[in-house]
């Protein structure tokens, strides 16, 4: 399974690099929010995941189904395009690592990072910002955040950046509390 996921992550960047160099001059800004609007489209609906991992959907069914898709967001030529060749090719099954690959390359032209932050609760508009704000401080980059909610932290929250993990969860210091208990008794 490593290794399909590894072949997948090298096809998306292949087609994730090849759209990079032909905007990267242009228009970063507009294919962000693009890449952006698609990975919540992709998080939302079912349907689209199904139509790109599914083999019931020919290589036209794909197409025309990505080409409707594409002029409804109002996606740009360059991405509709890329995205009309990932379906005639049969492989659209790589979109989510086609995704990160992209932001990720984005990311780096604009000197950003990203956080992955995950929360026991919804965190406010300024909570985000203050967090942002923090982790820009200490990396000395601009962080964009990717927040979702887990209710099961109980309370707080667990921040990646990079390769450095905080975890100000409860439920970790519940398990660490649990752990001390049973090295005592």
């Amino acid at each position: 399974m490593a290794n399909s996921a590894s072949i997948s992550a090298d096809i998306a960047g292949r087609y994730a690099q090849a759209l990079f160099e032909l905007v990267k001059d242009s228009g970063l800004d507009a294919l962000s929010t693009q890449v952006d609007d698609l990975a919540a489209a992709y998080g939302e609906s079912a349907d689209l995941r199904d139509l790109t991992v599914s083999p019931l959907y020919d290589r036209n069914a794909q197409e025309a189904a990505i080409s409707a898709l594409a002029e409804r967001m109002g996606l740009s030529v360059e991405l509709a395009n890329t995205l009309r060749l990932l379906a005639r090719n049969r492989r659209l099954f790589t979109l989510p690592q086609f995704i990160a690959k992209l932001r990720g390359l984005i990311a780096e032209a604009k000197g950003e990072v990203t956080a992955d932050v995950v929360s026991a609760q919804e965190l406010t508009k300024d909570q985000k910002t203050r967090l942002a704000e923090t982790l820009a401080s200490k990396s000395g980059k601009k962080v964009k955040l990717n927040t979702r909610v887990d209710e099961s932290l109980i309370g707080g929250m667990i921040v990646k950046l990079g390769s450095q993990m905080i975890d100000s969860s409860i439920r970790s210091k519940l398990a660490s509390l649990q752990n001390a208990m049973k090295e005592v008794g």
